[in-house]
């Protein structure tokens, strides 16, 4: 049996070019058509249209002040690196990297994979958090993508939620540990609040039963119980293109309740939903966030994305292994996921029964 992994993310436009952008943003807003009510799949894309050359301007210029989006060239950095870790361990297989709404898009990676002659796929989402437009989304693409397939009907193990992988946690913590400690700070000394930015999502989808939030939170509790910080506060990124609800309370509203306390005098913000270096870590944190934190008088440091840590390929590898050599996932700690309730999809959020 040929087996292929391919790594599932977001992906971001590498270059400030408006074409690109806008479709970009349509395939996004597209994407989440249901959070609103259209009379056909045609009203639903014009609608995403209009709402893609709204955003376009204000990310063009993000991308122009971050020097465009490093996130796919870090992806790939790291599909690299899994490779090589999973050939240290005599697994063989293709590695294969894809994105929801840049090239290589999900689809033109099953194609390649069919070319490729690949029977077994396993996916893995590189978003530590579980969530219905990122993790659940990117699976269903590709599962739907393996279908449009004429005659390619190859065995599909679809991974969603792994934040809870103990190697995982060490990272994020010690991350967060040793910016503290080159930067001469601690997260318990008076005047110092360690901010988490998770990013956002819509309540609907929250209403509807995801787990998102709770996996946010329990994360937070985790990594401050391993860093021994004994308080913390946490914010979302929200992005309200849509006359919807966000998750709350905001980041924003975050860093201006703090800047009202007399006790806080500056904020470290870990961006914990977050693999990559990307516009929301680069320039919605570095540039806008550092500037409202200036606005109320507080000194703002961000803690860097952990993405190259030589750790992170071997943390991949254990996610992919009891699926690329056949033994049960169970082992692992893996069970049947509950945000994507498709049988066989397998995480390690699910509470056990």
């Amino acid at each position: 049996m040929s087996t292929g992994v391919v790594l599932l993310n977001f992906g971001e436009p590498s270059t400030p070019e408006r074409g690109p952008v806008v479709e970009y943003l349509t395939r996004i807003f597209m994407n989440n058509a249901d959070l609103e009510e259209y009379d056909s799949r045609e009203d639903a894309m014009e609608r995403s249209r209009e709402l893609a050359q709204r955003r376009a301007a204000g990310l063009i210029e993000e991308y122009e002040e971050i020097g465009g989006s490093p996130l796919n060239e870090q992806s790939e950095a790291q599909a690299d690196a899994l490779a090589a870790e999973l050939a240290d361990r005599d697994i063989d297989v293709e590695v294969y990297t894809a994105y929801q709404f840049t090239d290589p898009l999900i689809e033109d990676t099953a194609e390649r994979a069919h070319e490729d002659g690949i029977d077994h796929l396993v996916s893995l989402p590189v978003y530590p958090l579980c969530g219905p437009s990122t993790n659940v989304a990117a699976n269903d693409d590709l599962e739907a993508a393996i279908d449009a397939i004429d005659g390619w009907d190859p065995e599909f193990d679809p991974i969603t939620g792994w934040h809870k992988h103990p190697t995982y946690n060490r990272i994020r913590a010690e991350n967060v540990g040793g910016f503290l400690e080159d930067h001469g700070l601690d997260a318990n000394a008076d005047g110092t609040r360690l901010v988490f930015s998770a990013h956002g999502t819509p309540t609907h989808y929250l209403e509807e039963g995801s787990r998102y939030d709770i996996y946010v939170e329990e994360m937070c509790r985790t990594i401050t119980s391993l860093l021994g910080v004994e308080g913390y506060s946490l914010g979302y990124q929200n992005h309200e293109n849509r006359d919807i609800a966000w998750t709350e309370p905001d980041v924003e509203t975050v860093i201006e309740r703090l800047g009202d306390d007399d006790d806080v005098e500056r904020v470290v913000v870990e961006p914990m939903s977050f693999m990559h270096e990307q516009s929301e870590t680069l320039s919605e944190l570095d540039d806008e966030l550092a500037e409202e934190a200036a606005e109320v008088g507080l000194e703002f440091h961000r803690v860097p994305v952990p993405h190259d840590d030589e750790r992170f390929p071997s943390v991949l590898a254990d996610l992919v292994e009891p699926f690329a050599t056949d033994f049960d996932p169970e082992y692992y700690q893996f069970r049947q996921c509950q945000c994507r309730d498709v049988p066989g999809t397998m995480c390690l959020n699910a509470p056990r029964e």
